[in-house]
């Protein structure tokens, strides 16, 4: 039976900078992927790359005092490096200053201006050069850039323009009918309200201020805007040819099943990148899923807030897999997730030391303690072994659900429901004891047959997310991995067989030792010095405040409140990203809201009877933001949505607080 084509792409990395581990995430989490489906009999596809051209990389360059094709050699290299290093098995890694794209992306600039789609004309605005991105006055946020906030420049030239427009109402029909295509559901609705039904406006794609890109052929003048360079990236190198004489690898790719970018760069994927295929008369990829990011501590990682961490220092410290588990087990489907050293260390104490490597190293020890390392035949069953066997054999379908969604933390959860059982099937058996009674050795010898069973179980599911150590497990049972065909049934170990070698798979971690090593302080002093530090800012600030209270308490009349309690009021406009009733409460409605931080606010009110929610998807309201989380049918809300009542003889009306669709989110009512 010939495989089914599997294509997966990861977003190529821009070559400013060495990528750190919030960057190296997501060639992880799609190499996770592509090994799953190669696993389970997909014929993959997988590709990544670098991104090379733009403005941004020339002032490198010239900073440097090099050529910009020498900087992004070097930074390349280098993003290579780490992908390899994190043990990805990516099938192609492409760069953009290859001639072949170079002329592809020439060609497709070319047709699409003979069709029509392309103009010339002239830009005045801003411009972010980081971001690569033009901005109107009016999108800016506080004069800085909507995506990352960082300056914009004034920006006036001659451009080459796409139009748009043209494109958009196909595109939400597309997007209306392939519900799948943006992934997760929350990327989608930001796209819809906050880019599609507002319009779009026509799209530079050509510069001229700078000179390190593709040249356009019939104005050299001109280069090409890196987004329709670097976005074509998926076709040009899987095979497409503008001419429309396309190659055998392409026409069995093509489309993508999905692309796998950072919800920084959805819209350019999911708007633009659609728009240019249909242009061409190509079909769309299957879907785009916008990831979430990785923080430190409480912030997105950047190198002016210092609190940059790096995968190759991680590996260093704390080998591959502990990394690739962390990264793929503690970022959720659609939220942000956190990285902190002690973090990551306690997860590798608890699951990968404790979980894990503890159920493998004392099984095969116990096999050699008692048996010298042979199988025994589990011909003495019991009752207690029935559940352990059905987690097992339930295990690899339930992997296939969360993996069919992309749910890759929750699939990787599934297979550690089985380890814990198997831990806690030694403690129902207690092997130990058996083995001081002769007449239990058979029975002895079940126990542990089961227990080497679910581990040869795990130890299949687990090679797409830590390859590595799945290899080491199997070289202790001494036996190969037969793939997930071999999981149908429990039974798979032939009795009489002699297992390898016991090895500790993680070793525990002291963590104040290693966070010593790691920052070349003594944390245990530090947190005292924090502590007390903290405890005296603490006093100065409640003796300043009592004395402040004491002395405006006179001044304010009665049943009215200062300025200072009315300032600790933080109220914040939000955008309406999606809304639903909450199941079995006629009361609640569940928001989930843009406020600007860069996350989801999830917010619970009760206004059913008000309003439909449907209705208030896409609107801007107002929201008290500085409320402790609350609990309500079992959900948390963080905050409270601002609205107004009125008594009337039909009864009560409720009106909410809403604002005009042109105020940002994240702005503060004052």
């Amino acid at each position: 039976m010939e495989k089914k084509p599997y294509y997966i792409s990861t977003a190529i990395a821009y070559t400013s900078a060495k990528p750190h581990i919030g960057n190296t995430y997501e060639i992880v989490l799609a190499d996770a992927i592509a090994r799953y489906k190669r696993m389970t009999g997909y014929d993959v596809y997988f590709q990544t790359g670098t991104d090379e051209h733009g403005q941004k990389i020339q002032d490198k360059a010239e900073a440097a005092g090099i050529s910009p094709q020498a900087y992004v050699d070097g930074v390349a290299a280098q993003i290579k490096e780490i992908w390899d290093l994190m043990n990805t098995t990516y099938d192609k890694f492409v760069r953009t200053t290859d001639p072949m794209h170079v002329q592809k992306v020439q060609k497709i600039f070319k047709k699409l201006y003979d069709q029509g789609d392309i103009y010339k004309g002239s830009y005045k605005g801003k411009y972010c050069t980081p971001c690569e991105s033009f901005w109107t006055e009016s999108q800016l946020v506080d004069g800085c850039c909507p995506d990352c906030g960082r300056p914009v420049v004034d920006a006036e030239e001659e451009a080459y323009f796409f139009k748009m427009s043209k494109y958009a109402d196909r595109l939400m029909q597309h997007i209306e009918a392939h519900p799948e295509f943006i992934q997760p559901e929350s990327r989608k609705n930001e796209m819809v309200n906050n880019f599609l039904k507002p319009g779009l406006q026509d799209l530079c794609v050509s510069r001229t201020s700078f000179d390190w890109g593709i040249p356009v052929t019939f104005d050299e003048k001109h280069v090409i805007y890196v987004w329709l360079d670097a976005l074509t990236n998926y076709i040009t190198f899987c095979g497409y040819d503008p001419d429309g004489n396309h190659d055998a690898h392409y026409k069995r790719f093509w489309p993508a099943d999905v692309h796998l970018i950072g919800k920084d760069i959805i819209r350019f994927h999911t708007i633009y990148w659609p728009i240019f295929l249909m242009a061409l008369g190509e079909e769309l990829p299957k879907q785009v899923f916008g990831h979430p990011w990785l923080l430190v501590g409480e912030g997105k990682m950047s190198k002016s807030a210092g609190n940059v961490i790096y995968a190759d220092d991680l590996v260093r410290w704390f080998g591959v897999d502990a990394v690739r588990y962390y990264v793929l087990h503690e970022i959720p489907f659609a939220n942000d997730g956190v990285l902190t050293y002690e973090m990551l260390m306690e997860r590798i104490n608890s699951d990968l030391a404790n979980v894990l490597g503890n159920l493998v190293n004392r099984t095969i020890a116990m096999s050699h303690k008692y048996f010298d390392g042979a199988v025994m035949a589990p011909d003495t069953p019991e009752p207690v072994d029935d559940e352990l066997k059905a987690v097992a054999l339930a295990m690899p379908g339930k992997v296939e659900a969360r993996m069919a969604g992309l749910h890759v933390a929750d699939a990787i959860d599934e297979i550690f429901t089985l380890l814990r059982r198997s831990n806690k099937y030694i403690d129902e058996t207690m092997p130990w004891a058996l083995a001081k009674d002769e007449s239990k050795r058979a029975r002895l010898g079940t126990v542990l047959y089961n227990l080497l069973e679910s581990i040869r179980f795990a130890a299949t599911m687990l090679r797409p997310y830590l390859p590595e150590t799945a290899e080491r497990i199997f070289a202790q049972l001494n036996v190969e991995d037969k793939g997930v065909e071999s999981l149908a049934a429990f039974g798979g170990l032939v009795p009489g067989h002699t297992v390898g070698t016991a090895q500790v798979l993680f070793a525990r971690i002291d963590i104040p030792k290693k966070l010593a090593e790691i920052t070349g302080t003594d944390p245990e002093q530090e947190k005292k010095d924090q502590k007390a530090a903290k405890e005296a800012e603490k006093a100065a600030k409640k003796a300043e405040k009592e004395a402040k209270k004491a002395a405006k308490k006179a001044e304010i009349p009665e049943g009215c409140i200062s300025i200072d309690e009315f300032a600790k009021v933080e109220m914040t406009v939000c955008k309406v990203l999606a809304c639903e009733n909450v199941p079995k409460s006629e009361k609640l409605l569940k928001f989930q809201l843009d406020d600007g931080s860069g996350t989801t606010r999830q917010i619970l009110s009760g206004i059913a009877k008000f309003y439909k929610a449907e209705d208030l998807v896409g609107k801007t309201l107002v929201a008290c933001t500085n409320l402790p989380p609350r609990k309500m049918m079992g959900l948390e809300s963080n905050g409270m949505i601002l609205s107004a009542v009125r008594q009337t003889e039909s009864g009560e009306e409720l009106h909410l607080v809403m604002l005009d669709d042109s105020v940002p989110a994240g702005c503060k009512l004052c």
